[in-house]
């Protein structure tokens, strides 16, 4: 470890899919940080406040180029190229939204600057997370 803190953060305009009318915009701040390397967390701003969803930056990176995810976040270009699909599923309800590619390209492109693609060994704290654990039991 020893690795000084990095991190990278975007705000971007996702469309929420809805029926029969254009999408309606969302404010998503994108967030990731060198002390949970494999992670991005997105922050979505509704009027009903923020909800946070996590997931792997290898999951954001893989759905800017073909389906991915299946679980609880799929990613995927759309047939628009110039946008990338995320499908959200939870027990309360599911979400399709839309976000322009280049920018999540951007921010992706960010997160790689501050730890590159397989150097996320180096940077998360194995020994921390087992302690958090054992703590929690």
């Amino acid at each position: 470890m020893g690795n000084e803190h990095r991190s990278a953060r975007a705000e971007v305009v996702f469309g929420l899919r809805t029926f029969g009318a254009n999408p309606l915009p969302v404010r998503v701040e994108l967030e990731y940080d060198s002390d949970d390397p494999y992670a991005v967390v997105a922050a979505f701003h509704s009027g009903r406040g923020t909800v946070r969803w996590m997931f792997s930056r290898d999951l954001l990176a893989d759905g800017l180029l073909a389906p991915s995810g299946d679980g609880d976040v799929r990613i995927s270009p759309s047939t628009d190229a110039a946008k990338v699909v995320f499908e959200l599923d939870a027990p309360d309800g599911a979400a399709v939204l839309e976000a322009p590619a280049q920018e999540i390209a951007a921010f992706l492109d960010r997160s790689y600057e501050q730890v590159p693609g397989g150097d996320e060994p180096e940077w998360f704290d194995f020994e921390a997370e087992i302690a958090k654990l054992a703590f929690r039991s």
